[in-house]
Parts: structure tokens; C-alpha cells; sequence
């Protein structure tokens, strides 16, 4: 395979193809054509010209040095394709490796490693180092041990292990999250996440301590870091009618489920609910309204760790090495102040589906304060079993 026949499959120019593997720049093609190019070279098994590329950089390193391979191992995504977060980070990972004559020779995930198919697929396929993405258990831990001999880690939740990682502290980017939240007002604050030995949870738990709050059972469901996970969490944290103003999600796919299902139920984010979460991936802010959400420095925790690798590979360290890069907030603003409790959702949410016509229809991001009788009384048959409505 060359950089021609790339081209060809591709449908981009020769120099687009080198500028995309050769360069550190992201703008040198849009990211649909970054991702082709790069999917052929993965599936082709493209190497670089070590000679060609050394006259035309000035590089150092000897022309006839081998080209070395790693894997990815996607310990919490069922596949490659299915979270925007580990594909761009393992993107990130592949452009730095081939940078040092380095390529991904293979991927596989946690659910993989019970697949007798792995074995072979290992075994067969030799590769100089792994690079793990995301937390994993003892098991997943067990296997790597005994397949590899050069491991490197990234993801949110520090390992509980002697390997090279990069992390971006998970526990600490839920603090800057919930404290986003509690210094808007926010007491009642809905989690939808992972629980077990997941440091979100933990900081989400922490954060609220802080301010003593004890979290609400009630507060927090259990569900996959998933889209899905995202939405059948919601749906069944606003079964609960709770009243949460504010819902805490532990990424942004999971935020993107949410807001689907908080829409479905007829409510406004953020004047019945406010959303946070955490990642920003490039989906955030092409929502409506954009996802607020705690910024990780993906590209550069993709970096980082295959130049870890790399230097473990080629013997330039020994020590294991823990590496913590810093996180920020991207607040766009979609975000307000405790006010509304249960009643005042469900009670905007009927005046939204059924305006009166003696009343203005409610401006989005503000909350109206009251209703006329009639939605009033229709209301409250429908939470009495029997008897008048009576208010004041």
C-alpha cells in the first residue's frame, strides 16, 4: 500500500493523505476525511518509509529502523466506533505512534478478552506495547499481565496498578461539575452514571458532603456510560417524581440520553432542569441547548500516552509513570438557579402543551409563576382521586 492508493480509496489528494499522517496539525483536513485516511492505513496495514520520511523531515533516528506495532484495548466501549470519546482519543494515539514509526496493529475491547478468538488474534499478531483506555477490573488487569510486557493506561479513574498512566483526575472534574451547580443554588442535584468504583460517583458524593447534604437514593440511578444508559436513566430518575433541579451525568453521551427523554417529558432545559456532565465531546456544543460540561484535554492525554509507551518500549524509563492533565469548564450558559420544585415542572410543562389564550406563552429560560384556573383545576384532578380543586 502507498500514499497514492490511499489517495485513490480516499478520494483526497495525495498531499492531503501525507499532510494528514505526516503532520501535528488537526486542521490539515476536516475530520470526516482524517477519519478515512486513517481507517485505511489501520486496515491496510500501511507502513511509513522510514528512508523517505528521514530525508524529508532532517529526522535523526537511522533509516533502516523497524516499523513497531501496538494495539488498543477499549476496556469500557463494546466497540471502536461506539463512544466519540475513546475513538478520538485512540485517533489521537495512532497519529502520535506513527509520527515515531510506530502503528496500531489491532484494537480490541474488555468484552473481547473472554473470546477464544483473542488468543489467537494476540498470539498471531505481535505487538511491541498496548495502550489500555479506560478503567478496568482485576480480570482485565490479569490478562494484560500476562499477554504484554509494555502497558500504558489513560482514561478518568486512576488504576490500581504499576503501569504508565495519563489521566485526566475524574474525581476532581466531578467536584469542578457539582461545585458549578451548588454555587448556582442547586441542593437537589440528580445523578446518571456508573456507581461501582466509578470516581465521578465518588466525587459527586464528596461534593454534596462538602455542603452537608447527604445524596438521595431516590437522586441517583445506575446505568451504563451510554446514550441510552443516558435516556432510560432519566426516564426513570423523573419516574421517581423527584424533585431534582439538576442532574449531574457522568459524560456526555450519557448527557445527550438524558436530554432526549427530559425534552420527551415535555420539560425545558434548563428552566425545569439543569445538565451537566463531563468530556466535551465536539457533539456538546451542537446540541440545543449546548451541553455544559467539564472540558478533558483528549487530544493531548492521546499524546502523552503514546509517547509514554513509546519511551517504555524503546527502554528510556523504568519507574512507572502517573501523569495528571488539567481540566476546564465549558460553560455555554445554559444554566440557572434553583427555583422550581416538582410541581412547578409539571405545572410549565401543561401550561407549554396548553397555553391559555389570556396568557403569553412562556419566553424559553424563564419560568412562569403562575396559571390561570382552568390548567390549575385540570391539574388537580388529575393528582386527587375525588373532590373539588382548592385554591387560593
Amino acid at each position: 500500500m502507498t500514499l497514492k492508493e490511499i489517495a485513490r480509496e480516499a478520494g483526497v489528494s495525495i498531499s492531503t493523505v501525507s499532510r494528514v499522517i505526516n503532520k501535528n496539525s488537526t486542521n490539515v483536513a476536516s475530520k470526516e476525511v482524517q477519519d478515512r485516511i486513517w481507517e485505511i492505513v489501520r486496515r491496510t496495514g500501511y507502513t511509513p518509509n522510514a528512508t523517505a520520511r528521514s530525508l524529508k523531515t532532517g529526522a535523526a533516528k537511522a533509516a533502516d529502523s523497524p516499523t513497531r506495532s501496538i494495539a488498543c484495548l477499549y476496556a469500557r466501549a463494546e466497540d471502536s466506533n461506539s463512544d466519540l470519546f475513546f475513538s478520538t482519543l485512540a485517533r489521537s494515539i495512532e497519529k502520535e505512534a506513527f509520527k515515531h514509526n510506530y502503528v496500531l496493529k489491532y484494537s480490541f475491547t474488555g468484552i473481547d478478552i473472554h473470546h477464544p478468538n483473542t488468543f489467537r488474534l494476540i498470539t498471531d499478531n505481535h505487538v511491541d506495547g498496548v495502550v489500555v483506555l479506560g478503567r478496568c477490573d482485576k480480570q482485565t488487569l490479569s490478562f494484560l499481565k500476562k499477554y504484554f510486557n509494555c502497558v500504558a493506561y489513560t482514561g478518568l479513574n486512576l488504576l490500581e496498578a504499576k503501569y504508565d498512566q495519563v489521566i485526566c483526575d475524574g474525581y476532581q472534574a466531578s467536584l469542578a461539575a457539582m461545585n458549578t451547580l451548588l454555587g448556582l443554588g442547586h441542593t437537589r442535584i440528580g445523578f446518571i452514571g456508573e456507581t461501582q468504583f466509578e470516581d465521578r460517583y465518588t466525587g459527586y458524593c464528596a461534593a454534596l458532603s462538602a455542603h452537608n447534604l447527604r445524596p438521595a437514593k431516590s437522586y441517583i440511578v445506575n446505568v451504563p456510560l451510554s446514550s441510552e444508559g443516558g435516556y432510560k436513566g432519566a426516564k426513570e430518575l423523573l419516574s421517581r417524581k423527584t424533585d431534582v433541579s439538576a442532574v449531574f451525568c457522568c459524560n456526555d453521551n450519557t448527557a445527550i440520553g438524558a436530554m432526549r427523554a427530559i425534552k420527551e417529558a415535555g420539560l425545558v432545559i434548563p428552566d425545569d432542569l439543569s445538565v451537566i456532565s463531563i468530556d466535551d465531546i465536539d457533539t456538546a456544543q451542537y446540541l440545543s441547548p449546548m451541553l455544559t460540561t467539564i472540558h478533558i484535554p483528549v487530544e493531548e492525554m492521546g499524546q502523552m500516552t503514546a509517547k509514554i509507551l513509546i519511551d517504555r518500549i524503546e527502554e528510556g524509563h523504568k519507574l512507572p509513570i502517573k501523569m495528571n492533565l488539567p481540566f476546564y469548564l465549558a460553560n455555554r450558559l445554559w444554566m440557572r438557579r434553583q427555583t422550581s420544585s416538582t410541581f412547578s415542572r409539571e405545572l410549565n410543562a401543561e401550561m407549554r402543551k396548553n397555553p391559555s389564550p389570556l396568557e403569553p406563552k412562556p419566553e424559553p429560560g424563564v419560568i412562569t409563576t403562575f396559571a390561570s384556573c382552568s390548567i390549575l383545576s385540570n391539574i388537580c384532578q388529575l393528582s386527587r382521586p375525588s373532590g373539588h380543586c382548592t385554591h387560593t
